[in-house]
């Protein structure tokens, strides 16, 4: 049986530029995350839950474009494999989507927030102990290496929030990238300054803030970002 990344040292996996590595190197800041959010309440925790949102949904975007489409044709079983991951990420995103839409006091939102963690840890481990050492065995350092400089360079220009209605597969997550990270990035700086505003300077973000989720939304639904999922995850 194929050994987990996580067992692995860095030169096992390729070197710190290889794909293995790099994924690796975020699990284990969203390890972090999950443990600094148990506990937390309030503004603490939306801090948290923003942190949270920037490094998953860029990463899982990326991963989406780049890498699920070289396991597909890798792996003989690369579209079970991937769709069994997207069906977590869809999850993932209609439950950050759930809690954004709830706000702090909707009494769902415990349990919410742990079956969110339930399933980032879930995702985690199919990645790390199913699917990357699969890959890992099919493609030389070289490849795993140059697909970590292509991952990188999409999830540093990827979304940053749930959208649950975008195809999780090219072309439509392709096709929505663009405006959605624009949207998303500018949502992430307005909502810092927000929470760190005085109150009365607080409901002007509050208001631009709700207005770019409004576009996003839009942009989400268009045909073109809904092209190419499959109906497990379709919305």
């Amino acid at each position: 049986m194929s050994r987990s990344i996580a067992d692995q040292t860095d030169a096992e996996l390729g070197g710190p530029g290889s794909v293995l590595v790099r994924q690796r190197r975020d699990h284990v800041e969203l390890d972090r995350l999950l443990h600094e959010l148990d506990g937390t309440t309030g503004r603490a925790q939306e801090e948290v839950l923003a942190r949270i949102d920037r490094l998953v949904f860029s990463h899982a975007f990326a991963e989406e474009s780049v890498i699920w489409p070289v396991v597909r044709r890798t792996l003989p079983d690369g579209e079970d494999l991937t769709l069994r991951i997207e069906r977590e990420h869809q999850e993932v995103n209609e439950l950050v989507a759930a809690l954004e839409e709830g706000g702090i006091d909707d009494p769902r939102r415990p349990a919410r927030l742990a079956r969110l963690v339930e399933v980032l840890r879930e995702d985690v481990r199919d990645e790390e102990d199913v699917l990357f050492p699969r890959l890992q065995e099919r493609l030389d350092v070289a490849e795993l290496r140059r697909l970590g400089r292509q991952w990188d360079l999409v999830r540093r220009i990827s979304p940053t929030r749930p959208h649950p209605t975008v195809s999780r597969r090219p072309p439509g997550n392709a096709l929505s990238a663009l405006p959605l990270t624009l949207l998303d990035r500018s949502r992430d700086l307005v909502d810092a300054v927000v929470r760190r505003a005085p109150a009365p300077l607080a409901p002007a973000g509050v208001a631009v803030s709700r207005g770019l989720a409004a576009v996003a939304g839009l942009v989400e639904r268009t045909p073109p970002a809904r092209r190419g999922d499959r109906p497990p995850t379709a919305r």
